[in-house]
């Protein structure tokens, strides 16, 4: 189960673990005409995969969506809760309207999605994994991005809290953390603001920007069935960023 399916990162993360054998659910809020190619792919892959729309901050709903995947390809084990929005605001100009909003999707709909996965499988006694789509603003200030800092640093608390309760059971919980992504939230203030893909891109100390095949191959290597002692760890791939300084200014 991948949220924020339709987006650059989750497309990714779905096709490299269909490539691995997955079956695919994916979720978004987008019409399901818009997804349609991508499941055209994955059942050209031969494997299952299906769409819902869904909004990640209703918990009822997100139940829900795990209930009619279970009842479909059975119980969900890879959970990969990937749902986020960003405000370009500083601290004084976003509005309490626009900072709950962020919260709501990129910190509160993951823990909804990742409560409900871990739910089903541990009603089923089932093992699995669920990697959070982290981002390595969890730990280095961006002015300009607070609600996003703020967000990706409580889902990194969320991913280690349920990381210890769900090791006794068999359920791993890691979450993948980029840098600068030329995809999805990245792309987009790239489009907006075209000089700061440049700039981002000499920043890193590798010179490069991540892209989303990238980060989907490491979330499939947090959900290997062989990894099995990594749990609440965070899989850092920022091209050596959080080495040097924060965020933008």
């Amino acid at each position: 189960m991948i949220s924020g399916g339709a987006g650059d990162i989750g497309r990714a993360i779905a096709h490299e673990l269909a490539k691995q054998g997955a079956d695919i659910a994916l979720g978004d809020i987008l019409e399901a005409d818009d997804v349609s190619r991508t499941l055209e792919e994955l059942k050209g892959m031969r494997r299952r995969a299906r769409y819902d729309r869904v909004d990640v901050t209703n918990a009822e709903a997100v139940l829900q969506w795990t209930l009619h995947v279970e009842r479909e390809f059975g119980v969900p084990t890879l959970i990969i809760p990937g749902a986020a929005i960003v405000t370009l605001k500083s601290i004084c100009a976003i509005t309490p309207e626009q900072w709950n909003r962020e919260l709501q999707i990129n910190l509160n709909g993951a823990f909804h999605l990742a409560q409900a996965g871990a739910q089903r499988m541990l009603h089923h006694h089932k093992p699995g994994r669920i990697v959070f789509v982290g981002s390595w603003a969890a730990h280095s200030v961006h002015t300009d991005l607070p609600a996003y800092c703020v967000s990706k640093a409580g889902l990194r608390m969320l991913c280690r809290c349920m990381a210890l309760d769900l090791a006794p059971k068999g359920i791993l919980v890691n979450e993948v953390a980029p840098g600068y992504v030329d995809a999805g939230l990245s792309a987009r203030i790239f489009d907006m603001q075209p000089e700061r893909r440049e700039q981002s891109a000499q920043i890193v100390p590798n010179r490069k920007l991540t892209g989303a095949e990238e980060v989907a191959r490491q979330v499939a290597y947090l959900c290997d069935p062989d990894n099995k002692q990594m749990t609440g760890s965070v899989l850092l791939m920022d091209g050596g960023l959080s080495l040097i300084s924060a965020g933008g200014s």
